[in-house]
């Protein structure tokens, strides 16, 4: 992200990027992963190589990763919870760049105000 050098522009930035940090729905801070594996059954369809295929989150609970399996029938709605969360993290990553923008630059145009007097 490109950021301006006049405060004006940074606030504005900074103010539409705070307007955007709503939740849309529901959001998951995981990773959902599909596995692929066999099952072991002799004369199974997996062992000659169409595997079973499986969707997993994988998160962080009291410091140690755990996974949940994800029927099938959830797997796009909880897709949309895992994007909704990557969205908000890069809004909330740019609001903070923004705002250390505006704090930098406070100094500068303070200095260029007291010059025109």
């Amino acid at each position: 992200m490109r950021i301006p050098s006049h405060p004006t522009l940074i606030r504005s930035m900074l103010d539409s990027r705070v307007a955007k940090l709503q939740a849309r729905g529901p959001l998951l801070t995981a990773s959902l992963v599909t596995i692929a594996k066999t099952c072991g059954r002799p004369g199974c369809h997996c062992l000659s190589g169409e595997k079973h295929v499986g969707h997993y989150l994988t998160f962080k609970e009291d410091g140690k990763t755990r996974t949940v399996y994800v029927p099938q029938d959830m797997v796009t709605e909880v897709q949309g919870w895992v994007e909704e969360h990557r969205r908000l993290k890069k809004l909330s990553q740019e609001v903070t760049q923004l705002a250390v923008a505006v704090v930098r630059s406070h100094v500068t145009a303070r200095k260029r105000r007291a010059g025109r007097s």
